[in-house]
């Protein structure tokens, strides 16, 4: 399988490329084989992404992932955001209401306030983060719910 390669030209702030001298200095390899291995990994991680099949509610798991990058790094919008995960949907039951979506992009101290007000049931006990997934779980019936999560230390007290 003949595979052309090509050069491609990147912009990056010193403080991430000196980062990433450091990792492909400890681990004896040259510094293009970690951005090759970065690049890898995130096509392998969110393959979703490219796969158009996957629409809606199949996209949740790994804007949870990224939610954090999503505004900050990539500075998405509402909208833009909703076309991606909603776009091609042609599912009813995958279709990701825009107050869901919202939610990916708030900052943590107005999220809980959100979930606060969204959420049925009680969560006080675990941070926001575990809280927005648990909520999006159970309302999309994304994947089984980490029974760990919903553990809470205090009330055994």
């Amino acid at each position: 399988m003949n595979e052309l390669k090509q050069i491609i030209s990147l912009r990056l702030v010193d403080s991430d490329r000196a980062a990433v001298q450091a990792i492909a200095s400890r681990l004896f390899v040259r510094e293009s084989d970690i951005y090759r291995f970065a690049i890898n990994y995130l096509l392998n991680r969110f393959s979703c992404l490219f796969d158009e099949s996957c629409t809606g509610s199949d996209l949740l798991p790994a804007m949870l992932e990224i939610r954090a990058e999503i505004n900050h790094t990539l500075g998405l919008k509402r909208h833009q955001l909703e076309k991606i995960i909603n776009g091609n949907n042609l599912h009813p039951d995958k279709y990701v209401a825009m107050s869901d979506i919202e939610l990916l992009l708030m900052p943590q101290h107005i999220l809980k306030q959100r979930l606060i007000k969204l959420d049925e049931a009680p969560r006080a006990h675990i941070d926001v983060e575990t809280w927005l997934k648990l909520y999006l779980t159970e309302k999309y019936n994304l994947f089984e719910i980490d029974k760990e999560l919903l553990y809470d230390p205090v009330a055994e007290l």
